[in-house]
């Protein structure tokens, strides 16, 4: 893929995303027109006429701009997590629960619940508990003997499936009324109780980590040529694979406490914008950051509207991208 049709796809999908958000403020179910949303957008610069009500209002700065945002940054966070594990794994089929963010998030937040944690409780035990695996996973990994990526790989699984079955032990002594029911809603992905403290702790962590990997863009580049070649390059394989991976399951731990589990955007997004930018990680980085907003962000608003009761955000990424990798699977192999 030339350097042009990546800045043109790149150009493309951040137009699509600006529009999205623009139009995702006027679906729900409470109604907002085009002339409400630009009023009470830019009534804190202008100081112009009130003409909406104040539950018009109130919708738009504590509902839904919280949600719409929020949206956008699961789907880039997710995206790029993916993007850097497929990167330094060598491997397609990496994602970002790979070292075991997600389940450690699921074991926190289950327990969260049946404690009697409201929402701020339970985002910060799922944050607390996906930190703490991936720490384990890391100290179990490092010490294993033999090829160290492997070694952080298997302890990813070995210690995911100890914190699975922890949150089906948990599940299992839940209380059927309540417990159980919330535990399986979070699971299952969902940005219905998203909060302002929602969207700016996992902004600031996504931040944190967002950075170090963009500024790492060439030397992540180099490794996916192989381990000798970037050494002779002046490239510290081993800091350079560490401090990827820290930060990209540091953002992955952030939205998973907020969001809960969704599946199949860290997977399939990046898959999807190599077709277009091909596999050098300095286009195919911001390319996955922006179709990875995009895509949650439209996801989201067809759970929110397309019934009367909201479908789970997770159901709906597993119904997509499932069937979309399995076209990719059947395309590459023909090919």
């Amino acid at each position: 893929m030339t350097e042009r049709n990546s800045r043109k796809y790149i150009l493309i999908v951040g137009v699509l995303l600006v529009a999205g958000v623009f139009l995702s403020f006027f679906l729900g179910k409470f109604s907002l027109g085009p002339k409400e949303v630009m009023g009470i957008l830019t009534s804190p610069i202008t100081g112009g006429e009130t003409f909406w009500t104040s539950q018009q209002e109130q919708v738009f700065w504590a509902i839904r701009l919280p949600r719409i945002l929020l949206a956008c940054l699961v789907g880039c966070a997710l995206a790029s997590a993916g993007c850097v594990y497929q990167a330094v794994f060598e491997n397609p089929m990496a994602a970002p629960d790979f070292l075991g963010a997600s389940s450690g998030a699921a074991f926190g937040a289950a327990l969260a619940i049946i404690l009697g944690g409201n929402g701020v409780k339970i985002t910060a035990m799922a944050f607390a508990f996906s930190m703490a695996t991936i720490l384990l996973v890391y100290a179990v990994g490092s010490r294993a003997p033999g090829n160290k990526t492997v070694g952080l790989v298997l302890a990813g699984l070995m210690i995911s499936s100890i914190a699975q079955a922890g949150t089906s032990f948990i599940k299992l002594v839940a209380d059927q009324t309540n417990e159980l029911p919330a535990i399986t809603y979070w699971l299952m992905g969902s940005l219905s109780s998203t909060k302002t403290e929602d969207l700016l702790f996992a902004a600031v962590v996504v931040l944190l980590g967002i950075l170090p990997i963009f500024g790492m863009r060439w030397h992540i580049n180099v490794l996916t040529i192989g381990e000798q070649e970037a050494e002779t390059m002046g490239v510290s394989v081993g800091r350079t694979r560490l401090i990827a991976l820290v930060a990209a399951t540091l953002i992955t731990a952030a939205v998973v406490s907020v969001s809960g589990m969704i599946g199949w955007v860290g997977l399939v997004i990046p898959h999807f914008c190599r077709k277009f930018t091909g596999s050098n990680f300095r286009w195919l980085l911001p390319a996955s950051m922006l179709t990875g907003a995009l895509f949650l962000l439209l996801v989201d608003d067809v759970s929110r509207n397309l019934f009367a009761v909201e479908i789970p955000i997770g159901i709906l990424t597993a119904m997509i991208g499932a069937p979309f990798f399995l076209y990719l699977i059947f395309k590459g192999g023909r090919k």
